[in-house]
């Protein structure tokens, strides 16, 4: 029997591939004679470098850049395929939020300049093809930061250069790509989004994530208007109508950004990557899919790993079970024919959340057993 693993990270406790480790463990206790496939995924957040990086035969970069606030530096985490064609970055190694300290977060001035600065030493080191993670942001300038980086100017009514942060957009009038890095037009970028929210309005970035990040509902309001002005300047200028793509709303705008500025495409995160690992082509070879993540929820539906997972192997008839930090909802909702074959959970009724954060790697070992066990037994 071989067995596909493909965990996505269980969020504060175990790496994707920490947490395929421990799953092929359970899975040799119950079956030694399964062959085992491991390959660690991503939603297109937290990890994706990690992830990524490793399945293209690559090496890892850091790069001190500007960071989210004002006068911050940062030193931020980015990849390279062997080859070095490939660049994988994830927004938030810059412009994350948990660069910004709680009392400190406002996106009236994070910026994703440092975002821009690593594109360019990506492009600087040969990278002809940009995969980026747009999760985790701190920001809402719209990916005017970034763009600033690679050469267009963002200038208010007297030429000036406007002020980096969301507040800024509030002054903007003219957008000027005449010194754009001309190796953008060469490259190819791909954007791990896992939200759809617009740029503006109700679901947009500035009402949705811009409380998260700091602002107050005054500053929504604002932010949400810079925005629009913004989108406005960007289809007058450039042709492009960013305000109605979905994703374009992802990290505080920067979906919109790197479409509009890096001509970049908004794929599903998990899509990305399943992808880019050449995921289909395992399937192949596998009987069975062994998945897991942090949390299973409603939001499964909406983008998630494990329903991209889920997706891919049901075009090969490939059943999945998973294992999963906590479950929220009826068990019947996600143990179905069409979904998954089998569900274990490290939160039950002998173990909280907090005891399974802590002995998370232990408890997956146990349970990826558990499971396996109990999808042989029905499959006999």
């Amino acid at each position: 029997m071989t067995i596909l693993i493909a965990p996505d990270s269980f969020k504060g406790s175990l790496s994707a591939s920490n947490a395929a480790d421990a799953i092929e463990l359970g899975i040799r206790r119950a079956l030694p004679s399964a062959v085992t496939i491991k390959q660690a995924i991503s939603d297109g957040g937290e990890g994706l470098v990690d992830v990524l990086v490793p399945a293209l035969e690559g090496t890892f970069q850091t790069t001190e850049v500007v960071g989210p606030l004002p006068n911050q530096r940062v030193h931020a985490r980015w990849g390279l395929s062997a080859d070095r064609s490939t660049a994988v970055i994830e927004m938030a190694a810059a412009a994350g939020l948990p660069l910004v300290p709680l009392e400190s977060r406002n996106p009236m001035v994070t910026t994703t300049y440092g975002v821009g600065e690593i594109i360019r030493m990506a492009l600087d080191a040969g990278a002809q093809s940009i995969i980026m993670g747009i999760g985790g942001s701190a920001t809402n300038d719209g990916g005017a930061g970034m763009a600033e980086a690679l050469g267009t100017r963002f200038l208010d009514d007297f030429g000036k250069n406007i002020r980096r942060g969301g507040v800024g957009l509030k002054d903007l009038r003219r957008i000027d790509v005449n010194q754009r890095d001309e190796r953008i037009n060469r490259a190819r970028f791909l954007a791990a989004c896992d939200v759809q929210n617009y740029l503006c309005g109700e679901q947009g970035a500035s009402a949705i994530f811009g409380p998260q990040k700091g602002a107050t509902p005054e500053e929504v309001k604002m932010l949400d208007q810079a925005l629009h002005q913004y989108g406005m300047l960007i289809e007058s200028t450039l042709g492009l109508d960013v305000l109605s793509i979905p994703g374009g709303g992802a990290a505080g705008g920067l979906g919109a950004g790197l479409v509009a500025f890096c001509g970049a495409r908004l794929m599903r995160g998990i899509d990305v990557v399943l992808d880019a690992t050449h995921f289909d082509e395992r399937l192949r070879e596998a009987d069975l899919v062994v998945t897991g993540e942090g949390k299973l929820d409603e939001q499964v539906r909406f983008g998630k790993a494990l329903s991209g997972v889920v997706e891919r192997a049901r075009r090969f008839n490939v059943p999945v079970v998973a294992v999963v930090g906590s479950l929220e909802g009826e068990r019947s909702a996600f143990v179905h024919d069409s979904f998954l074959a089998g569900l274990e959970c490290l939160v039950d009724e002998t173990t909280n959340a907090e005891q399974a954060m802590r002995g998370a790697f232990k408890l997956v070992v146990n349970k990826s057993r558990v499971l396996l066990n109990r999808y042989l037994a029905r499959s006999v």
